[in-house]
């Protein structure tokens, strides 16, 4: 049937049963999109324009080859091997080479949701229009993404420039059969693969092996999915730290908007205001408004301070990332309007390396904040609650461990830190002489968002523990609808049980959005 003339996300009504397409013109891909088709798994089509603009840079390319110009990649070796001049016989066994002595990566294969994320942004990438390859093996690739290949990439190898060349390399091996595949659950062969899905293997031209490995797509993937699940955490922190606030029997003094106002951080403000919604109405904190005490730890006074500083890094990283998203990441670039085929540096990972190295350090800073909180929610000289939040403490150990976990997690996060953009080392015999190490920022970074969301989920669970001890007293709306969700999944720990599986229910909750979708349909949407 006709393709329909459509922008953004339709659907293709086939027969009876809507198929949710993302339509990919390299230009506008947002971050939501994004995520609706790597785990919705909503499928993908190019606009009309995209397939123009491919065909456009084909034919430039093509009009160069007949020309018999010497244009990299094309017509020449690799890297330092540019020098060589590669015959028009040679030019598609150089395509192919390129994809073998690429794929050298090792390590554990990267997971099938990165994979699935990397396909999707090489489409896109593909799609702008400038990286010179045959629109036949575009929808190849489209192809595969939709029917659920997923070509197994070894997650070491990448320097982050000329890209992310070797993950890309044993991605790409599957569309001329080689390599390996998941299909169905199942690993094959890079032939078997194509074979079971019933997708023709693509014969690489001129340029089209380069075009494949050449850009940041894998980097930009992990960082792409770290930053979502990131927005998400770092509303939970808010929430959280709104918990910890009440049982501690902190002052809501420190949250008054005139506070954040004359020191006005766009983070700062947002988490205050977060904060003030999530306790609000809280009986909790009425209860103690004449107390004594002057002043509340840093850890929970400052809260609003360092989540917020956080959440303007996390909204740099998101702007980077975006941008890089819907970016032309190849070498060379094809420009069919000027007829031009032009050398240059878009595959270097710089922004997307410091980006997500900002990014690490700004979510090890909400973890550390939160194993603060829990440390005070489980001592008893710090909270005035039963030591360790359990009855018959001796007997019983409680939460004791729980924050040496925490502990654990954020001092590896200190490790995790460490910038990797500060790093370069020679490549390519010193042509390739300062590269970006974004691949390996990405990959901390993203590890270092499991470990906080590890952490935040111990704080609930702590926070939750202690707010069963207030029976007579309602917590703040937002606060109690956390603590519910909470009980819908883990009980009260009346004795000691196996706290891992506590802790990875709650992490799962954490990381699905249950607990903060819980709470914005309570209260609204958090900022």
């Amino acid at each position: 049937m006709d393709k329909p003339n459509v922008i953004g996300l339709t659907v293709l009504f086939i027969m009876e049963f809507p198929v949710e397409y993302i339509v990919l013109n390299g230009e506008n891909l947002s971050l939501n999109q994004f995520i609706q088709g790597v785990r919705e798994k909503k499928q993908v089509m190019l606009s009309e324009e995209a397939e123009i603009k491919v065909i456009k840079a084909r034919e430039t390319v093509q009009r160069a080859l007949n020309s018999k110009r010497v244009i990299y990649g094309l017509t020449t070796g690799f890297g330092a091997l540019s020098d060589v001049v590669i015959s028009k016989d040679q030019a598609k066994q150089l395509q192919r080479n390129i994809l073998m002595s690429h794929a050298a990566g090792v390590g554990n294969y990267l997971d099938e949701e990165i994979t699935r994320a990397t396909l999707l942004l090489k489409i896109n990438n593909l799609a702008k229009g400038h990286s010179g390859i045959k629109l036949e093996t575009l929808k190849t690739l489209v192809e595969m993404y939709n029917k659920g290949i997923y070509p197994l990439m070894p997650e070491k190898g990448s320097v982050g420039a000329s890209g992310d060349l070797a993950p890309l390399a044993h991605m790409a091996l599957v569309l001329v059969g080689q390599g390996q595949a998941i299909y169905k659950g199942r690993i094959f062969r890079g032939k078997a693969a194509m074979e079971e899905a019933g997708i023709n293997l693509v014969d690489l031209d001129a340029g089209e092996g380069l075009a494949l490995i050449n850009g940041t797509q894998v980097m930009t993937a992990i960082g792409a999915l770290t930053v979502y699940d990131a927005l998400n955490l770092l509303k939970t922190a808010d929430i959280a730290a709104g918990m910890s606030l009440e049982v501690l029997l902190a002052s809501n003094i420190e949250l008054d908007k005139k506070i954040h106002d004359v020191r006005p951080h766009p983070g700062q403000i947002i988490s205050a205001d977060n904060l003030r919604r999530i306790t609000r109405n809280s009986e909790i904190v009425s209860s103690h408004k004449d107390c004594s005490r002057v002043q509340d730890a840093y850890s929970i006074r400052c809260s609003p301070q360092v989540h917020g500083a956080s959440i303007d890094a996390l909204h740099y990283a998101r702007r980077v990332i975006e941008i890089e998203m819907n970016a032309a990441t190849d070498n060379p670039l094809i420009f069919p309007d000027n007829d031009q085929i032009v050398s240059g540096g878009n595959f270097h990972g710089q922004p997307v390396s410091l980006a997500l190295d900002f990014l690490a350090i700004a979510l090890s800073g909400i973890a550390n904040i939160s194993e603060r909180r829990i440390e005070r929610l489980v001592n008893p000289q710090l909270s005035g609650l039963p030591a360790f939040l359990i009855k018959e403490a001796g007997l019983n150990s409680g939460f004791m461990i729980a924050q040496y976990t925490a502990a654990a997690l954020v001092s590896e996060n200190k490790v995790l830190a460490h910038p990797a953009s500060v790093d370069s080392i020679p490549t390519s015999a010193n042509k390739e002489d300062h590269v970006s190490m974004g691949t390996i920022a990405a990959r901390k970074c993203r590890e270092v968002l499991k470990n906080a969301e590890y952490v935040v989920s111990i704080e609930l669970l702590c926070a939750a523990q202690a707010m069963d001890l207030f029976t007579n007293l309602k917590a703040g709306m937002g606060t109690m609808e956390a603590y519910r969700k909470i009980r819908e999944h883990i009980s009260h720990l009346e004795n000691d049980r196996i706290l891992s599986e506590d802790i990875n229910t709650m992490c799962r909750l954490v990381h699905e959005s249950k607990i903060l979708s819980s709470v914005e349909n309570k209260i609204g949407i958090l900022n």
